[in-house]
């Protein structure tokens, strides 16, 4: 017998446990969303490394509609060029940096109305850690994606000694392993195939599909990126330009400096 199947049957109970585990939470972070939405907020959502493929998850991609803000710098996600300049090393050293966060942060103008969603299945690293910090001081809710288990087993990485778990208030948990890698095989001390990114985009999904339907009982139905297989060309192109158009109008606020700076 060899090992493949195994890696799909652990994600397979790890996704239905999931939605288990997580259906209340999952429901409070869509109502977060569609009310941030619904008054002309924004839901930003940050992550590092991996992370950044749950962030971008969410918005801009089909089936996905204007109301979601990535935000990920390069210098912590960009990493195919894995040795190097623009290497891994540098990109684990700079997460690790307390300050950048609120560099990070200062460029968006953040509002009363918006929430944050910060992804890191360790959620020990300092960025995220202060991320979390600079979005509670700015009166946004925070919303975790974290892995629990992993989380707690492993030491923080920042001066005060917490987590992302700690500042959030809400955790959503990520249900990784200890390690993140989910198949231990004979003749190998380590076990190999994580499973943070599946269940990342996982929770990502259940959330704007139930923001989506609560923008719809709201009378907001929102402007869903559509292919053209699915609409034709010209509504798929009408689609695009409408939800774009949108989006910019609400970064506009984001990106325009508060009164005073």
């Amino acid at each position: 017998m060899t090992a493949i199947g195994r890696w799909t049957s652990s994600a397979l109970r790890m996704l239905e446990a999931l939605l288990e585990r997580e259906a209340e939470h999952l429901e409070t972070a869509a109502n977060w969303c569609a009310d941030s939405i619904a008054s002309g907020g924004l839901v930003h959502l940050f992550g590092t490394g991996h992370s950044r493929m749950t962030v971008e998850e969410m918005f801009p991609r089909y089936g996905s509609f204007p109301g979601f803000h990535p935000i990920v710098e390069l210098s912590m996600t960009f990493h195919t060029q894995v040795v190097g300049a623009n290497g891994q090393r540098q990109a684990m050293f700079i997460e690790r940096q307390e300050g950048l966060a609120e560099v990070i942060l200062r460029n968006f103008n953040f509002g009363p109305s918006d929430t944050f969603m910060i992804v890191s299945n360790s959620g020990t690293t300092a960025v995220p850690i202060e991320v979390a910090l600079g979005a509670k001081a700015r009166g946004l809710k925070v919303i975790a994606l974290t892995g629990v288990a992993h989380s707690t087993a492993s030491p923080s990485g920042h001066s005060s000694g917490t987590k992302l778990l700690d500042h959030a208030d809400l955790v959503i948990d990520l249900g990784t392993t200890v390690g993140d890698a989910m198949v231990k095989l004979d003749g190998l001390d380590t076990p190999v195939g994580p499973g943070s990114t599946l269940t990342g985009v996982q929770i990502v999904n259940e959330i704007k599909v139930r923001t989506a339907e609560l923008l719809v009982a709201a009378g907001q139905p929102p402007i869903v990126l559509t292919s053209g297989a699915v609409v034709g060309s010209a509504r798929s192109d009408e689609l695009f330009n409408t939800a774009y158009d949108e989006y910019s109008r609400r970064l506009a606020r984001v990106l325009t400096p508060p009164a005073g700076a």
